[in-house]
């Protein structure tokens, strides 16, 4: 384990002096524009485990991305290593098909306090609904970044995490409609949480079952996204999005591609930086 090589993964040369909100900002921003939120592996025929050594390696020396229990708990290490105070929590998604909450916790997120202040970090959550920048951890304030407003609400201990909704502009040449219909209303929650703190053992079991439940998008969809310097990119499938924030006011821009097979691979290494050691089934 080494933070110099993790810097090397995520591009971050920049002099690293306090455990400040600045620094933090920065690590995050290189973190989540280098290190894709995906799934591959599972469709793939590997074995996601969860300890610390096995993430790091296909992260950090593989050059791979991963889900939220992955690319959380590396953050969550560098962090630790920079001298940060960082918890774990975990969180309830908002699943829009059920109009509601998932019953277990299927989420990791980080918590960081800097000066007395908390803030909320997590860099699995990917596409339109991913933060650019740690959120402070204050109820009812809109927190403004290019990828949207965001904002948490509190009741009675328990947070609440959303984001104010853009309209899509689909390009012309796009060939099939953009797979999230926004709902009614222009809030979009993405997850609730407690700060009770976890363990990264506490997901263990999630970590497994969601490897093997059949009702699962992950296992249903081989997903991967990552952050770029003005939107995102998505291969979900076959079908490649490209998103850019912010294109005209209050609206945003999107460029949606069918792939072929031979696409998909060529896609992972020119977009996303990703060569997989075993066949992929999109």
């Amino acid at each position: 384990m080494n933070i110099q090589e993790y810097f090397g993964r995520i591009s971050y040369n920049k002099p690293y002096k306090d455990a400040d909100l600045q620094t933090l900002s920065a690590i995050f921003q290189h973190h989540i524009q280098a290190i894709p939120f995906e799934n591959l592996s599972m469709h793939c025929g590997e074995a996601i485990k969860l300890d610390l050594q096995t993430t790091y390696n296909k992260i950090v020396r593989k050059k791979r991305g991963g889900w939220c229990l992955e690319v959380n708990h590396l953050l969550f290490w560098a962090l630790q290593e920079l001298g940060y105070d960082v918890s774990i929590l975990g969180a309830n998604s908002y699943e829009p098909a059920e109009k509601g909450y998932s019953d277990e916790i299927n989420h990791i997120l980080l918590k960081v306090v800097i000066k007395g202040d908390s803030y909320i970090v997590d860099s699995g959550f990917g596409g339109a609904y991913q933060m650019w920048q740690p959120l402070r951890l204050i109820s009812g304030k809109d927190q403004p970044q290019v990828p949207g407003i965001f904002h948490f609400m509190e009741d009675n201990g328990t947070w609440y995490f959303e984001k104010v909704k853009r309209k899509h502009y689909i390009t012309e040449q796009s060939d099939n409609a953009f797979p999230d219909t926004p709902e009614l209303g222009n809030i979009r929650k993405i997850y609730r949480f407690t700060l009770e703190p976890r363990h990264i053992d506490d997901f263990q079991e999630l970590n497994a079952y969601l490897q093997v439940d059949a009702d699962n998008i992950l296992l249903k969809k081989s997903i991967c996204t990552l952050q770029t310097t003005n939107g995102f990119l998505a291969l979900v499938g076959w079908t490649f999005t490209e998103m850019k924030y912010s294109y005209k006011e209050d609206m945003d821009l999107i460029n949606i591609t069918t792939l072929t097979d031979d696409d998909v691979e060529k896609t992972l290494k020119d977009k996303f930086n990703i060569v997989l050691e075993n066949k992929l089934v999109p």
